[in-house]
């Protein structure tokens, strides 16, 4: 099972005012054009047989806009509006109006050129970007903007934009769109990962459940010898070094993967969380840690102990940077450094958080109760120092509310000497973060990802979804 990301695909609304030089508009289609080819970004935007320019301008041009980009719909992720002078406000807003696309917006708006601000090139999009900003604010239409006010498309900093707004595009349509799978009951235990899928569907988000029953049995009835067995076997030995574990427990594993990769491909399941103590230890004799690890891997997220807030958290930091997300604990303290921290779990991580070191093995922890023997299927293994991601998402029962926080650190080497799926990492003012998780209610588990995306979390979280975020 794998979900590889796509291809962006924007819409791209070129403003103009006819009053300007029609150059300055043909130089941005190219311009845009150009960019995109570059980026692998796909492009849906008038021809210039399509209206004068390729541009919109007024309301007939914007309908044909529009109408373009219904035909579309499925396939655009967000709307670029590119301002190469001060742009028609009017029929930008009435574009996407009409349009009725609901999706991310980026303005970007061209500078001028001091020694030219002479009829034949002067653009005036600096003012003209904020009368579009205006436009699209009373039309009650969310919007992103560049970090700087007016900025090229060929530099550096606006590629730096239309990468973050990407990232920002997929977590959107990502989250509005998930299929979220609760593999059994809450452990009784866990107070911390109860949610409301009621709010979670008034985004978009749907929760589809199944009990560990109705897993266990058809694992039960397949033939060891059966060919899917046996190449779910194959599969797991190539995955992960199984050195020691007793070849009866990697044969109940692939079973119950073949189980479960079924029920998820029946539902179209995009991220699931499962609950993985401890029935699983108990009445089937092993842990799902590996087989959990190959599906984040695989970037089919999936979280322990029926987390779905937390996998909504996974997926939303993997749909940000394209890359696994892993479930974590914040779990101790790294010595007496305020700003340091040990991450930690039985053993679930994607394969891509560790170095060439890892295998599998038994849960000690579980283990002391469960018995050892229950409890082979972990992956332990170290994350090596490199950037690090970490995000929550929760829903705030009490007050009816979906709120997150996000930020940025890093993965360090220091020294950890520990078992597991761990990493030490270095958060700036990690104490202060930690007083917000605990006054406001957070869980111990936390998504993290190797890659630097809190940003774009912040921009779709708050932007789009409107949700109260601490960026730390």
């Amino acid at each position: 099972m794998t979900n590889q990301p796509k291809q962006m695909t924007l819409g791209v609304i070129v403003g103009n005012r006819n009053f300007f030089p029609d150059s300055l508009i043909t130089e941005g289609r190219q311009d845009i054009s150009e960019l995109f080819a570059e980026m692998n970004i796909r492009p849906i935007m008038l021809s210039e047989e399509d209206t004068k320019l390729g541009a919109v301008e007024t309301w007939e041009t914007a309908k044909k806009c529009a109408a373009l980009f219904k035909q579309h719909q499925d396939d655009i992720d967000g709307i670029l509006i590119c301002l190469p002078n001060f742009g028609d406000e009017k029929g930008i807003a009435d574009t996407i109006k009409l349009s009725g696309l609901q999706v991310p917006i980026l303005v970007q708006a061209y500078p001028d050129d001091l020694g030219q601000l002479i009829p034949s090139r002067r653009r005036d999009a600096f003012c003209g970007k904020i009368s579009v900003c205006n436009n699209l604010y009373q039309y009650g239409f969310p919007f992103t903007v560049t970090e700087l006010h007016t900025v090229h498309p060929k530099t550096d900093s606006f590629k730096k934009d239309l990468i973050k707004f990407s990232s920002v595009c997929r977590v959107v349509k990502g989250l509005k769109n998930a299929r979220l799978g609760a593999v059994g009951a809450r452990p009784n235990a866990f107070n911390t990962t109860r949610y409301s899928e009621k709010l979670l569907q008034a985004f978009g988000m749907s929760v589809q459940t199944i009990d560990l029953s109705d897993i266990f049995g058809p694992a039960e009835k397949l033939k060891d010898d059966d060919s899917r067995v046996k190449e779910r076997l194959s599969g797991i030995k190539a995955y992960v070094n199984t050195e020691g574990v007793p070849d009866p427990k990697l044969v109940k594993m692939a079973k119950i993967g073949i189980v479960l990769d079924a029920w998820m491909q029946s539902l179209d399941i995009t991220a699931s969380a499962i609950q993985c103590w401890d029935s699983l230890q108990l009445n089937y004799g092993v842990n799902v840690c590996t087989l959990m690890s190959m599906m984040s891997e695989s970037l089919l997220p999936s979280a322990c102990e029926v987390d779905i807030t937390g996998v909504v958290s996974m997926y939303a930091l993997q749909l940000a940077s394209g890359t696994p997300s892993a479930l974590v604990d914040w779990n101790n303290n790294y010595a007496d450094n305020p700003n340091k921290c040990v991450l930690f779990h039985c053993g679930n991580w994607a394969k891509s958080f560790f170095g060439p070191e890892f295998k599998m093995e038994y849960a000690p922890i579980l283990g002391s109760t469960l018995g050892d023997e229950n409890t082979y299927g972990v992956v332990a293994g170290r994350t090596p120092a490199g950037p690090f991601s970490f995000a929550r998402v929760t829903t705030d029962d009490r007050h009816g509310v979906i709120k997150a926080y996000v930020g940025d650190g890093m993965f360090v080497d220091d020294p950890l000497s520990t078992f597991g799926s761990r990493a030490v990492v270095e958060v700036p003012e990690l104490q202060s973060l930690m007083r917000h998780i605990c006054k406001n209610g957070f869980e111990h588990h936390a998504a993290m990802n190797a890659s630097h995306s809190a940003a774009s979390l912040t921009e779709a979280f708050e932007t789009y979804f409107n949700w109260e975020v601490y960026h730390h």
